[in-house]
């Protein structure tokens, strides 16, 4: 159908099709989960295989071109279904691998058995990757499945990119990018691997904090030294080490490495003024964890630190004699791994740069540095005025009834980067899980709420893009 002649009123007929056909999408789904497509243990790479292929004779079914592309690693799937002549093209990305079991034990229903079971607040899916992220991403296949037995197509042009090697690290997804750009292009992507703000409110994720990621080691003697004929004489690297940590914040939190805050926007007041009425309880977030005391930059709210602001943190340390008992040692070395999660336009390699120059410059005497790079990305923020953003926010609130909350995320999701360097593209961060689904944990759940009005909702967004 032309363009011109897709009309909202299109749209019920599908969404009836979903509530119609959801004991059959359940059923699909549950085929997908009994594939045990661990990506990081090499004993199921069978399993990942047969997960792509099970996912590219789904979309064959629908009516995709689709196909199973090998890598170095896990393969991909790749599929393509050309929209309206004219109409918005889409590259829809999920990831079909899941994490380890681990400790088995802990599973109240085998992970690879997954059921329907009541749960607080109605029925619930089990089974790994129930809803990180076979059952996230199947919303949209569904959603896709509607469309095509209701109308004959879809809306929009659409690429899908369904990835086995995201829960270890994605090392093929870069390579497979550059080579298939041409292929992998469209007008914006559509990520489905993130939360809700909570069991009744959708969200979309606005941004992303970039990270750089150092290791430092400092040197001193050239072997470890008896600390009763040495001690007071000799260089200690803890000693020092610390002191340059230590030295990494001032009294107020802020990071005091030069030009750490060159290109750190505020955020705008009316996006302050929706996180402020978002109902979030630092209380709570921090009492969940044993804390109560808000760290970090003073004069912002918990919700910015973890969304807005850049942070400097100190992940482990080691040096001298760590073992059972105790030995009095000044060691020849200590390190230190030190993570910054980066905001705005903040630059990866200019962060680096500041803090190399930040620990060489308070070397001691007979004191040297090493250091070791742990990669870096740069932030990623989505245009508030972005006329996709605004149409994705009016179309959930259709589904759920409320108004979508504008989020962002303090980690890292290196693909959206991916997507914005190498293919130029802006991502849509839309996804139904919950802070409770146990990802990563034993008895992974999904609530049947979220997958079901899940489908719904990118049903509505399809068409609102299209519209």
């Amino acid at each position: 159908m032309p363009q011109r002649e897709f009309r909202m009123s299109t749209l019920q007929p599908v969404l009836d099709r979903l509530d119609a056909e959801i004991d059959n999408a359940v059923d699909r789904l549950f085929t997908l989960l009994r594939i045990p497509s661990i990506s990081t243990d090499p004993a199921y790479a069978g399993d990942c295989a047969r997960a792509a292929e099970w996912l590219t004779a789904d979309l064959r079914a629908i009516g995709f071109e689709a196909r199973v592309c090998p890598t170095a690693g896990h393969p991909m799937v790749l599929a393509h279904h050309a929209g309206p002549q004219g109409a918005p093209h889409v590259l829809f990305y999920g990831h079909y691998d899941v994490q380890p079991v681990d400790p088995l034990a802990l599973w109240e229903n085998p992970p690879f058995e997954p059921k329907l079971v009541e749960g607080e607040a109605g029925k619930r899916m089990l089974g790994r990757g129930s809803s990180d992220d076979k059952g996230q991403l199947m919303t949209f296949v569904e959603a896709a499945r509607a469309f095509k037995h209701v109308t004959g197509g879809l809306p929009l042009s659409v690429t899908i990119l369904f990835e086995g090697e995201e829960e270890s690290g994605s090392p093929s997804l870069k390579p497979f990018l550059e080579a298939h750009a041409g292929e992998l292009k469209a007008d914006l992507a559509l990520v489905c691997d993130t939360n809700m703000w909570d069991h009744s409110t959708p969200a979309i994720s606005t941004g992303l904090r970039g990270l750089v990621g150092e290791e430092v080691t400092i040197h001193a003697a050239s072997r470890d030294l008896h600390s009763g004929y040495y001690g007071g004489a000799a260089a200690n690297p803890i000693h020092v080490l610390t002191r340059i940590l230590a030295d990494l914040h001032d009294d107020s939190g802020a990071v005091t490495l030069d030009g750490f805050y060159d290109g750190v926007p505020e955020t705008p007041d009316e996006i302050r003024a929706m996180w402020d009425g978002l109902g979030f309880s630092e209380v709570e977030f921090l009492g969940a964890v044993g804390l109560s005391v808000p760290s970090g930059e003073k004069d912002r709210t918990t919700l910015e630190q973890v969304w807005a602001r850049p942070t400097a943190e100190v992940n482990g340390i080691t040096g001298g004699y760590t073992g059972e008992g105790f030995k009095t040692v000044i060691p020849a070395k200590a390190s230190a791994k030190v993570s910054f999660r980066l905001v705005g336009d903040q630059d990866p390699a200019l962060i680096r740069k500041a803090f190399r120059r930040f620990v060489t410059d308070r070397l001691p005497a007979d004191c040297r540095a090493e250091f070791h790079e742990h990669g870096g990305s740069p932030a990623i923020h989505l245009d508030y005025t972005l006329p996709e953003l605004k149409k994705a926010t009016a179309a959930l609130k259709d589904e759920w009834g409320k108004d979508t909350a504008l989020i962002a995320m303090g980690g890292s999701i290196p693909v959206v980067g991916d997507f914005q360097k190498l293919l130029g593209m802006d991502s849509l961060l839309i996804g139904f899980a919950h802070a409770d689904d146990r990802i990563h944990s034993p008895n992974e759940k999904y609530e049947l709420a979220s997958f079901h009005k899940g489908m719904k909702s990118w049903a509505r967004i399809m068409a609102a893009l299209a519209a």
